[in-house]
């Protein structure tokens, strides 16, 4: 088990992380919290090289995917950076890169009853004005729980708030700050419920959010 403690505020600057070869040639993972070694809870940095594919599988519990550069591909499609989806429950694939790709990945980590498969591509998908200049795209919400991307722009301080049932961030762009640090691109951070803090940002930043899921 690593990092399977969700009392527990836990930071991982990805980009201070070596990359770790998965059972197929050509895909690696950085490991950000993992229940066992190749099955159970997993959060991940994943790459495919250029021509990597993965054998055909299913995922018990649902996967979860943001696709951070190059181009995803399965038998559904091609997915460029900026796609996200949710692949629940009995859904089967077997994924490859033509040029390579990098992803954050979730698996076994649905709801029971979130049976639904979504596909955004977030380039062509609107935004919503969020509390002060923030901007967010809204990209799952079931029973509590929340996943979104949320532009900063330069400048802005959110107020001091609590997380109920978690909070759970990757920085995309830009450097995320709070009470506790700095965060650049590559940091994944994992807050536990009713934790706090106050974030704000100096640069412009944007960062995938899901909440109320701890």
């Amino acid at each position: 088990m690593f990092n399977m403690d969700f009392s527990q505020r836990i930071v991982v600057n990805t980009n201070e992380q070596e990359w770790v070869a998965s059972p197929m040639s050509g895909v690696w993972r950085k490991p950000l919290a993992r229940e066992e070694a190749e099955r159970g809870h997993a959060t991940s940095i994943v790459k495919y090289e250029p021509g990597a594919t993965f054998s055909a599988h299913n995922h018990p519990g649902g996967e979860e995917i943001f696709v951070l550069e190059g181009t995803f591909s399965d038998e559904t499609g091609d997915y460029p950076a900026g796609t996200y989806f949710r692949n629940p429950t009995g859904f089967q694939h077997a994924p490859f890169s033509e040029t390579g790709c990098i992803i954050l990945v979730k698996l076994e980590q649905f709801q029971a009853g979130d049976h639904d498969r979504v596909c955004i591509n977030t380039h062509t998908s609107p935004w919503l004005p969020g509390q002060g200049g923030l901007t967010v795209l809204p990209l799952h919400d079931f029973q509590g729980e929340h996943t979104a991307l949320v532009h900063w722009p330069a400048g802005e301080v959110f107020q001091p708030h609590i997380h109920m049932g978690g909070e759970e961030i990757y920085v995309i762009q830009g450097e995320f700050i709070d009470d506790y640090g700095r965060y650049p691109a590559g940091t994944w951070i994992r807050s536990p419920h009713m934790s706090r803090h106050h974030p704000y940002v100096e640069q412009e930043t944007l960062i995938w959010v899901k909440t109320g899921h701890l």
